[in-house]
């Protein structure tokens, strides 16, 4: 088991590393996010049974309601674990015991990337107390997301959205150039994005990968 003040460990009991590696095993691909939000909270259960899973929970705010995907509440400390899982086209059997998945594909990656910086702002709301950590988690089969863009390519309105293997995220990132302040998101820690293989299947777009971000009151800092 991980420390019990570890930033990067889920409620201060586990690893997500952990979580995933026996989650690959049963579990190499996904109907929806909602399949692998289950999935996921199953897993960690059997790994560590302290640690006791709610999804879909509701942060009542000033003027609106926020739901956290998933809030892992361990003996002393508490984590929250956001989830996007984007896909493109794929079709085939996996897992034991087999069974078949078609994937539908998912053409916007620029949503995409705004969606996940918004996660990771959100989490840093969540983690401002000691006590409670975040993890921003994508789980996709689109390599875009995880490849660095051409030097040479036309900027893009989602430019300092991206996600790509080695990117680092902080300040503030403005959706094309600032022409659209509502997708303005500004980030108080600084995260070096770091893909990680989770499976992989037959076939085009068989390849899948994870990205984790994790935050801490540390990693926010004042």
């Amino acid at each position: 088991m991980a420390s019990m003040d570890g930033s990067e460990t889920i409620a201060g009991q586990i690893s997500l590393r952990e979580v995933i590696a026996q989650m690959r095993q049963q579990r190499p691909v996904f109907h929806s996010e909602a399949d692998l939000q289950h999935s996921f909270a199953r897993v960690l259960w059997d790994l560590a049974p302290e640690v006791h899973s709610r999804l879909e929970v509701p942060q009542r705010l000033s003027d609106r309601t926020e739901y956290l995907d998933l809030l892992c509440i361990g003996p002393e400390t508490r984590t929250v674990i956001e989830f996007k899982y984007f896909t493109r086209s794929w079709t085939g059997k996996a897992g034991s015991p087999a069974e078949g998945y078609a994937l539908k594909a998912h053409a916007a990656t620029d949503l995409a990337r705004l969606h996940f910086v918004r996660d990771v702002v959100r989490l840093e709301r969540f983690c401002r107390r000691s006590g409670q950590n975040g993890i921003a988690f994508m789980l996709t089969n689109e390599a875009s997301l995880w490849t660095p863009p051409n030097p040479g390519r036309r900027r893009t309105r989602d430019h300092a959205f991206r996600i790509h293997q080695g990117r680092e995220l902080a300040g503030t990132l403005l959706w094309a150039d600032g022409d659209y302040e509502p997708n303005t998101c500004t980030l108080r820690g600084a995260y070096t994005l770091d893909w990680a293989p989770y499976s992989v299947l037959d076939g085009l777009g068989g390849e899948f990968r994870y990205l984790a971000v994790f935050v801490s009151p540390e990693s926010i800092g004042d």
